[in-house]
């Protein structure tokens, strides 16, 4: 079991930047693959960025690629999400989840369905 809490969301002015980070509970945090993903009313929840357990991989889509970097610290059983150069189109609640099995690559990290655990979320407003 894992329990996930956001932070760090706020209000922002375009083109800023802001940490998000996620605080998980339970000793086994370093066998999980993480993920971030995003909503607005009325949308699917979209895929942000993940990472494996180790921290050696990450994936991206094209939408936030250059400008988020996911990183974790698994002694401190953290998450977190660096976003630079926000856009209003950024502007929606934040999720990060955790991921048990064991996932080949982007196709599969990119998949809601793929995590069994989830966050409350954080909302993160970009203004213009």
């Amino acid at each position: 079991q894992v329990q996930l809490v956001e932070s760090g969301g706020g209000l922002v002015q375009a083109g800023g930047s802001l940490r998000l980070s996620c605080a998980a509970s339970g000793r086994t945090f370093s066998s999980y693959a993480m993920g971030w993903f995003r909503q607005v009313p009325g949308k699917e929840r979209e895929f942000v960025a993940a990472i494996d357990w180790s921290g050696g991989s990450t994936y991206y889509p094209d939408s936030v690629k250059g400008r988020f970097t996911v990183s974790r610290d698994n002694a401190k059983n953290a998450v977190y999400l660096q976003m630079n150069s926000l856009k209003t189109a950024d502007t929606a609640v934040y999720y990060c989840a955790a991921a048990s099995t064991y996932c080949s690559g982007y196709g599969c990290y990119a998949v809601a369905n793929e995590y069994d655990y989830w966050g409350q979320g954080t909302m993160v407003t970009v203004s213009s």
